[in-house]
């Protein structure tokens, strides 16, 4: 099974592009996000604290050396001025019968907001010989990421509200337990009491990061909606497709959604937007000569 590289938004552009070009007049403000302190998940080294120039290049490193690596940057313009950024990165290797395919997306603000990471995806596709065991790979993630707040249905989920990895009573702190329920579907019981309204919305944080990833654009004008509804401040999901051999997977799949980001970022966004489009212009005219 080939990796399929999301669609990039907006211009594609060479990868020796900079940045950004001459900067406009804006003030950057941080956004907030999800995450913070011991609570910082990563892909890659690539977290909250990542800036599209910093998620670039551990998106390099790892496929350094790979001589079919494929790169799509996707350009984006500040407001209504003539400064460009990276919005979207998508790099690529393709699967062949004795090296893995990989593929890493990533969408960022503008530099109003510090051009600042809001998505990042990892899919592993896993070469027939190279397919690690489920017992292994789960213990992986439990080792780097910690307990995560429900297990069911080929994913594990962290789900982040205020500052802490949401708990809604599962038994999944040994990597045996989850492996007990990944095959197993999502506990309706424990599903209901993550989906309560905690007073900012009602969305799923569950079906709101499939769609983060089923969106065709990875910008924060397709996700603000979602966002704008969950009752999640972030959520970090693990999904593993079984191979023919049951104990073993084909490909592993990793989402970090900083939802918190998404609104605080947009808010920035159209804030520097609309200062743009105030500021007075020009109106002077050149001279007869």
């Amino acid at each position: 099974m080939q990796l399929r590289a999301l669609p990039i938004l907006l211009i594609l552009a060479p990868a020796m592009l900079p940045a950004t070009s001459p900067a406009a007049e804006i003030t950057p403000k941080t956004p907030d996000s999800a995450f913070a302190g011991k609570l910082h998940p990563d892909i890659l080294g690539v977290s909250a604290d990542s800036t599209a120039e910093t998620a670039r290049s551990a998106f390099e490193t790892t496929f350094k050396g790979r001589t079919d690596s494929k790169t799509e940057i996707g350009q984006a313009k500040l407001a209504d001025t003539s400064t460009s950024y990276i919005a979207t990165l998508n790099f690529s290797v393709p699967l062949t019968a004795k090296q893995n395919g990989e593929a890493l997306v990533a969408g960022f603000s503008s530099p109003a907001s510090e051009n600042r990471v809001f998505f990042i995806s990892r899919t592993l596709n896993f070469a027939q010989g190279e397919q690690p065991a489920k017992a292994e790979m789960i213990k992986q993630v439990m080792d780097k990421y910690g307990t995560p707040t429900i297990v069911g249905n080929q994913h594990l989920y962290y789900v982040y509200r205020g500052n802490s990895i949401v708990s809604v009573g599962g038994k999944f702190g040994k990597p045996a337990l989850a492996l007990a329920a990944i095959d197993k579907p999502l506990d309706p019981r424990m599903a209901l009491k993550l989906n309560t309204d905690r007073g900012r919305g009602r969305g799923s944080c569950v079906a709101v990061v499939k769609r983060s990833i089923a969106a065709k654009e990875k910008s924060l004008a397709a996700l603000i909606e979602d966002a704008k509804g969950a009752n999640c401040d972030g959520v970090f999901s693990v999904q593993f497709t079984p191979s023919t051999q049951t104990n073993r997977i084909s490909i592993a799949q990793f989402v970090l959604l900083d939802v918190k980001r998404v609104i605080s970022a947009s808010a920035i966004d159209a804030e520097a937007l609309a200062a743009s489009r105030a500021s007075p212009r020009p109106t002077g005219h050149a001279p007869k000569l």
